[in-house]
């Protein structure tokens, strides 16, 4: 693995928490995600099953937890199943973890190889009464190809089609949008990699500059810090920015130009999200300067509007509020664009047609139940922008904070964001200060 080592009390506390939510008679079963394909016979590095590394932080292809509380065999109720570990495989794809090596990480004892599954998993299966599958169930996934774990659910439903099958995403959702010390921990490490890799850009983004050489620079800094971005990186200069989704990255930054910068970095599997938006001359115009200075009031209301108890489409409804006000002030609605205006179609949207934040964690659009109020553990992004197409530029400002009992923390406080220090520093030449990277475990 990359990261440094995380404490194995982090993913035994995880396992006991969900232990805690299965009724009596159980059995819980999590596969780890696929290798992705590329053509012809490459494939990528897969992307750890989220769920997999919250209860066990195993990163390994193939591997399976089963967790079943009330086995009779005690050594039973915990155990992930790994690959074994080969000289053909050491030779082709390199080290695989010894069942020592997945007990240290896991907090497991009982390390099986993954040829004992299917007996040992039957045996299971006969004892218990319900067994909890697991799902993508992300409101906004997209799924048009079948995953292991859909496939796994298939083959165990048409062996077994007397048992009590029920949903594991769900359970999973409640458990892992509140965040431990330690998670929080992780999260403010990404967040301070993000800080240093913006801090390095600052010096570098001129008139002439590539889209695809900003990317270089934050990619440089993330690689270095034992991290990698968060999300395919938006690099959009001009009125690029104000295509929500932009990831071309390659074009260049022209004297005059804001340049939108949606990009941060990922550690140990946890994210963070940082947008920011910064004038490629160095300096922002008089006009640029009113749209930002009302984006940046517009982050701190809405940032102080993210409180326990809150129901996140009210959060939205307050930030679309806030950000009404602003247009108004800068002349891009008027008040009978707000007479006119539908309940379905509010004329924010015409400057503002996205989410004000969302829950981040091991996934960047993390999971977590949006009809319960917000709580005390939650981590949210908080981003409002205003996207002005017929002047040819957006703004767009974006935080990661979490909630406590009183007012959110901003894990991205240290982070440059009032336009003066950001002139500052684009202008200033020489080195920043080194700043620090997060926290260690």
């Amino acid at each position: 693995m990359r990261h440094e080592a995380i404490p194995s009390t982090l993913f035994s506390e995880n396992r006991a928490r969900l232990k805690a939510r299965l009724p009596a008679g159980s059995l819980a079963v999590v596969n780890a995600n696929d290798i992705p394909p590329t053509n012809a016979d490459g494939s990528r590095i897969p992307t750890p099953n989220s769920d997999l590394f919250y209860l066990s932080g195993i990163e390994q292809e193939e591997t399976i937890l089963v967790i079943a509380p009330d086995a009779l065999d005690e050594k039973m109720r915990e155990v992930l199943f790994v690959r074994e570990p080969n000289a053909h495989l050491k030779t082709w794809e390199g080290h695989k973890h010894p069942k020592s090596e997945a007990q240290a990480i896991s907090g497991i004892r009982e390390i099986k190889w993954l040829t004992e599954f299917p007996a040992i998993f039957h045996k299971l299966m006969c004892e218990m009464e319900r067994v909890y599958l697991n799902a993508n169930e992300h409101n906004r996934a997209v799924i048009e190809v079948e995953t292991r774990e859909a496939r796994f659910v298939h083959q165990v439903r048409a062996k077994y089609p007397l048992h009590d099958y029920r949903r594991l995403a769900r359970l999973m959702h409640e458990l892992r949008v509140v965040k431990s010390e330690v998670e929080l921990t992780l999260i403010r490490r990404a967040c301070g990699i993000t800080g240093q890799g913006f801090r390095r850009l600052l010096r570098t983004v001129r008139p002439g500059v590539m889209e695809y050489e900003a990317e270089a620079e934050l990619a440089h800094e993330f690689i270095g810090h034992r991290a990698q971005f968060a999300y395919n990186p938006i690099i959009a200069a001009g009125a690029n920015a104000c295509t929500l989704h932009y990831n071309q990255n390659d074009q260049p930054c022209r004297a005059g130009e804001l340049l939108l910068l949606d990009v941060a970095a990922c550690y140990a599997n946890y994210q963070s999200d940082l947008t920011r938006t910064i004038p490629v001359s160095g300096r922002f115009t008089k006009r640029q300067r009113q749209v930002y200075d009302a984006v940046l009031r517009s982050l701190r209301a809405v940032t102080k509007a993210a409180v326990p108890g809150k129901l996140h489409k009210d959060w939205q409804k307050e930030s679309e509020k806030i950000l009404e006000e602003e247009l108004l002030r800068l002349g891009l609605l008027k008040p009978r664009d707000l007479k006119r205006q539908a309940a379905d179609k509010p004329a924010v949207k015409k400057y503002f047609m996205h989410g004000v934040g969302h829950p981040i964690g091991l996934d960047v659009h993390d999971v977590g139940l949006l009809k319960q109020p917000f709580a005390p553990g939650w981590v949210l992004t908080v981003e409002p922008g205003i996207y002005i197409p017929e002047e040819g530029f957006a703004v767009r400002l974006e935080n990661t904070v979490v909630l406590t009992e009183g007012a959110p923390v901003d894990l991205m406080a240290d982070i440059p964001i009032e336009a003066e220090e950001i002139e500052t520093l684009m202008n200033r030449g020489a080195k920043p200060p080194k700043p620090r990277a997060g926290p260690t475990i």
